[in-house]
Order: C-alpha cells, then structure tokens, then sequence
C-alpha cells in the first residue's frame, strides 16, 4: 500500500474511532437524567457541593465533581475521591467523569465547569455535559486576560455554559441581559434567583453549617432543589452535613503565645470585588482586635489579578501591614503603592517557606490581630491556612 492511500486509511479510521466514542459518550449522557452544570467567578464549587448534598439527602443517587481548590470526585454516599489527572488539567476528563457517574449508577451528575476559554466552556456544555439544568453563580472581574478586557465579557464567556432547551439559574444582577440573550439564543428558560429568595435564607439557617456559607450559594441551591422536587427542609438537612471545599471561607482563632490571632482563609476569593466584601467584612466583625494583617498570596502566572487586587486595595479598609508571599509579589506592591499605599506596610515574603512565614506574621502582632488571607489558594496559600488552623483552638479548627 502506498503511503498516501496508508495515511487515508489511518485518516478514515481514525474518524470512525471518533464517531463511535462520541457516538458512546451520548448514550452514558442519556442514562443519567439529571445533569447539572455549575459555572460562575465566585461560588461554583459551593454551589455543586450543596446541590450534590442536597439531592443525596433526597435519595437521588448522586455524583459530582469540583474543580475548585482540590478536584475531587464524589461518590454517591458522599465519599471524596481524587482525580488523577496525568497530563494536567483538561476538558475531556469529563468524559471520563461521565463514564464514571454512569458506573455507579447515577441518576444526577452535578459537575462544575473546569473550562477558562470562552469557546472551551461552550463545548463543555454543547458537546460533552448536554445539562438538564445549568447555573451561573456571578460573573465579576477575574481571569481578565483570558475572559476579559471587561467584566461584561466574562459575563459572556460564563454564559457558554447555558444549556439548549434546559434551565439556567443565576444570582448575577448587573449581567443579567448577557445571560437572557444567550438563554433566548439557546431557548432555554432562564430563573432568576432575586434579592428576595436570598432573603429567606436566615441567619439561624446559615449557622448551621460548619463553615461560612453565602446566603446566594445557599439560594441558588434552594432553587436548583425546588425545581427538581426536593422540599426546601430536605434540602437544608443535607447541605448541613455536606464539608466545604478546602477553599471555602474559614475562620480560626489561636493563642501564640500571648498574642490573639483570628486567621480567615480567604485565599480562594480572587476577585477584587468578592475579596474586598470579605475583607470589609471581616475587618468591621473583628473591629476589637489590635491589628489588621492582610495576607496576599501572589502567583506569577496570573499577574493581572495581583495588579487588580493591588489598584483596589487602597480603597478598602486600611490594614496595618500587607504580607506579599507567593511569586510575582513586585506586580502587586508596585500597583499598590502607585494606588497610594504606604510602602511601610508592605512586608515581602515570596517564596518563603510556610513554617518561616507563619513566624513572620505572629511576629507582626502585638497583643491581637485579625490575620487574612487572600489572592489565590494555589501554590502555598491552602498550605498557610492548614498551618494556623492545626495552631488554632480545637472548638475553633
């Protein structure tokens, strides 16, 4: 055989190869009836963890997965499982999450988008999640350099998650007409979750998580849930039992030594609009502690978020020092200071190591202090959260 008619050969069966796996992947998609598709800037893997909860709690055989600080798998009863990504991340492991889901026997399969790419989070929905029901948490500034320039754009971009013929939930407000156009050009219902349904999420029920839930995740969740039949009470009881992502807003309060330190893990919230809430946040909760540190954790390879975050912060409320740890930290205290900051506040410490840099910010406390920290959670940022709350008091850890 000549060498052209092998490469044709080859060419030919390769395509009928694909044919026949794609052909594979629909039929997995059809035997699991409820697919539920989680995108957003903030939230998501909340979100997928409390519908996941929540359905189990209803005797829905359910799996999951989030891509959020750790990917994990979650198996029916609940059980968390690593994915094993040989290569590194990449879409077309949700295939293999699909065959899985359909191995244990799913009936629902809520995933949260894993795609930054505009045109990669359309294809994960159009051609290998096909939901039944899809949710956009919010759509701020973050990840600019691959979504952007505006906010308006990820907006865009997250709205590539909308379902054909299915039902999209959003808590997003200002974006609203981006996410109705693309739920009219898929022609797909789309529910607004409203100030009002956030509302009726109470104080008394958000105590009853073990970590600090949004009352939005909470909502969205709730509407997600009544949609598919699930009473509100059943819901609840099973978010309440479900464990946060190792992202989530956590808060730990430690004696080093004489000195009172209440550490919050923000590290997850990597916008600039989330980040300041919970800083604010955070800042006016502990007005009676003696010192504010904010921790930023840096990363070199998303320098536009350390120079979005190092533009606002001047405008947040002041901190008594800015702890720079991770890579990259110049980007930030450059944007920093050019936004006013005094740089007698900046205190350097990329690549440290995390025991060392612990020490550092202990050291700069004098009798009690609010120590935050922010930026990303990759790189050392979960390892630093790890290391105060294994120093924190037991009923607070």
């Amino acid at each position: 055989m000549s060498g052209p008619a092998l490469l044709l050969l080859i060419t030919v069966l390769l395509a009928i190869a694909g044919v026949a796996e794609y052909a594979l992947h629909k039929r997995s998609l059809a035997r699991i009836p409820i697919r539920v598709h989680v995108n957003g800037t903030r939230g998501k893997s909340s979100v997928t963890r409390l519908i996941a909860a929540a359905l189990r709690e209803a005797g829905v055989r359910t799996c999951a997965k989030t891509t959020g600080t750790l990917a994990r798998f979650i198996l029916p009863d609940g059980r968390e499982l690593p994915i094993f990504r040989p290569s590194g991340p990449n879409i077309i492991e949700q295939k293999r999450i699909v065959r899985t889901a359909v191995a244990h026997g799913a009936e629902a399969l809520i995933v949260e988008c894993m795609a930054l790419q505009p045109e990669l989070q359309s294809l994960c929905e159009l051609e290998l999640l096909r939901a039944t029901h899809a949710v956009i948490t919010n759509a701020r500034p973050d990840h600019l350099d691959v979504m952007g320039p505006t906010d308006q754009d990820v907006a865009r971009a997250l709205a590539g998650i909308t379902p054909v013929n299915g039902k999209l939930f959003t808590t997003e407000r200002t974006h609203l007409p981006v996410l109705r156009e693309a739920a009219a050009d898929r022609q797909t219902t789309l529910i607004e979750v409203g100030s009002d349904a956030v509302a009726r999420v109470t104080t008394e029920e958000l105590s009853r998580f073990a970590y600090t839930e949004h009352a939005d995740n909470v909502a969205l969740a709730l509407a997600v849930c009544e949609e598919l039949g699930i009473e509100r009470e059943v819901a609840l009881a099973g978010m309440w039992k479900t464990p946060p992502d190792p992202g989530a807003l956590t808060e730990f309060r430690l004696d080093f030594f004489g000195r009172q330190v209440v550490f919050v893990n923000a590290f997850a919230a990597n916008d600039p609009v989330s980040t300041r809430q919970l800083w604010d946040a955070a800042s006016e909760r502990h007005a009676g502690l003696g010192r504010k540190i904010a921790v930023f954790n840096c990363r070199a390879d998303r320098p536009d978020r350390s120079l979005q975050l190092g533009a606002e912060i001047a405008a947040w409320s002041p901190a008594d020092h800015i702890v720079l740890m991770g890579s990259g930290t110049y980007l930030f205290a450059q944007a920093a200071m050019k936004s006013g900051v005094d740089a007698g506040k900046l205190v350097f410490a990329e690549e440290v190591p995390v025991e060392e840099l612990f020490e550092q910010i202990v050291a700069l406390v004098h009798d009690s202090a609010l120590v935050m920290g922010m930026g990303n959670i990759g790189g050392e940022g979960l390892p630093l959260s790890r290391y105060f709350r294994n120093r924190a008091h037991p009923s607070t850890a």
